[in-house]
């Protein structure tokens, strides 16, 4: 099934949603406008536009949780590590370690640190809640200073980064 795009010009750059009549498969960060593709039949954009309404609505009014349904290919452990940073609430982080206990075993640390760098639905899929075990803001693919300004926004920046 074809995939069209919108963007949105978030107050941390240009965001592109990617998607088809039934899922989400893509929430991208960019530096500079993205070239989008869309279709004139406005019910094979209507998901994309709720995407973007919910997206707009988490940086300007806080929303926290996502309702659109989303779809991203990968191996069992992969979806796995999604499916566990899905369930990270709005306002927390936890540790690439306690992430890696999470799905059942500490040595998954790096494995799972991986899966999480693979992550192509950014905010909705909140890779940006794992943090270094002391706190530290490590590994992300939009950028660390993103990862942070995402944190602030939802007051979760951990307190180590304030020692």
């Amino acid at each position: 099934m074809e995939s069209k795009s919108i963007a949105y010009h978030s107050p941390i750059g240009w965001i592109k949603i990617v998607g088809n009549k039934d899922y989400i498969m893509a929430v991208e960060f960019h530096d500079q406008e993205p070239e989008t593709v869309s279709h004139e039949n406005e019910e094979e954009n209507a998901l994309l536009q709720i995407a973007h309404d919910q997206i707009k609505a988490y940086f300007e009014s806080g929303l926290k949780k996502f309702t659109f349904p989303i779809l991203q290919p990968g191996t069992h452990f992969q979806m796995a590590v999604w499916n566990e940073l899905i369930e990270i609430p709005y306002g927390k982080t936890i540790s690439y370690l306690q992430l890696a206990l999470n799905l059942g075993d500490a040595k998954k640390i790096r494995a799972a640190g991986s899966a999480n760098g693979k992550n192509n639905i950014a905010i909705v899929v909140p890779c940006h809640r794992v943090v270094g075990s002391t706190g530290e803001l490590v590994g992300y693919a939009g950028g660390l200073w993103r990862k942070e300004w995402l944190l602030k926004h939802e007051h979760a920046l951990p307190k180590s980064l304030f020692d």
